[in-house]
């Protein structure tokens, strides 16, 4: 077990390297540039990032359960959060303080997941339907499967409860009413019905936390350096930095790749900015990842398919195509999900909805045919600037490289492509981290 660990974490290490092996291989800016501009971010201070809003760091309790946490997204406006050891509440020590970053797409997955398992054992609109309460409908599933044990059961509770939200109960309580506004609110009518359905009431986050969209806690101090940040965000693919003052286990800010590019629109008209950013993204060795690189859905796969395709690559969103030269028509994220729980017509056929109807029906649903179904391109001739603003304004996490004389997708860029662009890595950078590598905390 120990050996097997051990190579997993020497061959995520090398696909951190491969990664930004090939951006520096790629990127075409001239070196001293480069140099100058990695000396630059070396000697800016994390502290003088802006804060968070409020300028306090929103964190959960391990203990807490999943209807209040997401409660605790919904109201705070907020897709990620710090995830507190409850038997380290009182350790000076960071490393014990923190279990990890919880991301709200690992809870909406978690209940996707389970809903599909009830599906096979029992046909969650009939129970519904009939009223069925989510501890019979798990009960159920359970014996319908043939499944034993108080994990089983549990597992099986989850999934009914999936099944029942989406379906008969949300809508009794007036959860669907709106449910395209409140999957924009981050399911704002959604907890309201899960705090008061099993298994929510009682799961804890804990028992969630290292699935899907869970992130190492790995965090930099006050004074440590904007190029530290960049790197963790960039190289070493995390989607968020938590802040620290040496010596003391609180967090003092929470920087995420969202936050950074927008950081880099306010950047505009410094020269070191627009020398680069008024490039075509061709010229700077962009996209970094080719065509055939580009995972991506037809528009005719399930849409489970899709959402499957997502966890198992550990991405956020895929470009929907059509045809041999793969057209795009349209793009899916993993925050989609939410629309499946939140509206019944959707989720009481998830098993057999394609990825083009589920697209039509959320913008029909949300009477805005761009929400979903427009997909967010570029050519090879658009600036690095343009590409900024676009990710930065429509707050969204990747842009499609389309060919210049169709819709044909040639690459994607990501906010952690951008970043890199502007920095690569010292030698021996991150050797002396708190004391210790930071490859140790990325790999744990």
């Amino acid at each position: 077990m120990a050996q097997a660990k051990t190579t997993e974490n020497t061959s995520k290490l090398a696909s951190y390297d491969a990664y930004f092996e090939k951006v520096q291989s790629r990127k075409k800016l001239p070196r001293n540039l480069q140099e100058t501009l990695t000396d630059a971010f070396a000697k800016i201070p994390v502290s003088s990032f802006p804060q968070v809003p409020g300028g306090k760091v929103i964190e959960i309790d391990a203990e807490t359960t999943i209807g209040d946490a997401v409660k605790i997204l919904s109201e705070s406006n907020i897709l990620s959060v710090p995830v507190k050891n409850p038997a380290a509440q009182n350790s000076s020590d960071w490393r014990e303080r923190y279990l990890g970053v919880l991301d709200y797409s690992a809870i909406v997955l978690w209940v996707l997941e389970g809903a599909e398992t009830a599906a096979a054992a029992l046909s969650a609109s009939s129970a519904a339907a009939a009223g069925v309460g989510a501890g019979s409908v798990g009960a159920l599933g359970a014996l319908a499967l043939g499944a034993t044990g108080p994990a089983a059961v549990a597992g099986l509770t989850v999934a009914a409860v999936g099944a029942a939200v989406a379906g008969g109960v949300a809508a009794d309580r007036g959860a669907g009413k709106d449910a395209p506004t409140a999957a924009d609110m981050l399911g704002e009518d959604f907890y309201k019905v899960i705090l008061q359905e099993e298994p929510f009431k009682s799961t804890k986050v804990s028992s969630i936390i290292k699935s899907y969209r869970w992130a190492p806690f790995v965090p930099v101090a006050t004074d440590s350096s904007m190029l530290s940040v960049l790197l963790l965000l960039s190289k070493y693919r995390l989607r968020n930095v938590p802040v620290i003052e040496r010596g003391s286990p609180f967090l003092k800010n929470f920087i995420t790749q969202s936050a950074v590019v927008r950081g880099l629109v306010g950047c505009k008209g410094r020269d070191w900015f627009d020398c680069i950013s008024a490039h075509p993204i061709s010229e700077l060795g962009l996209p970094y990842m080719s065509a055939d690189e580009v995972i991506s859905v037809r528009n005719d796969e399930l849409i489970l398919e899709a959402f499957k395709k997502m966890r198992d690559n550990n991405i956020g969103g895929l470009p929907v195509v059509e045809g041999p030269k793969k057209k795009i028509v349209g793009n899916v994220s993993i925050r989609d999900v939410r629309f499946l729980l939140l509206r019944p017509e959707l989720f009481s056929n998830f098993r057999q909805l394609t990825v083009m109807g589920f697209m039509n029906t959320v913008a029909s649903a949300t009477h805005d045919a761009t929400k979903v179904a427009t997909p967010i391109t570029c050519k090879l001739g658009s600036t690095l600037s343009s590409v900024i603003d676009t990710l930065a304004s429509k707050l969204v996490h990747r842009i499609y490289v389309t060919a210049e004389d169709d819709e044909e997708v040639v690459g994607v860029i990501t906010l952690r492509d951008v970043i890199s662009c502007f920095i690569y890595e010292p030698q021996n950078f991150f050797d002396n981290y708190f004391g210790f590598s930071a490859q140790e905390m990325l790999v744990k």
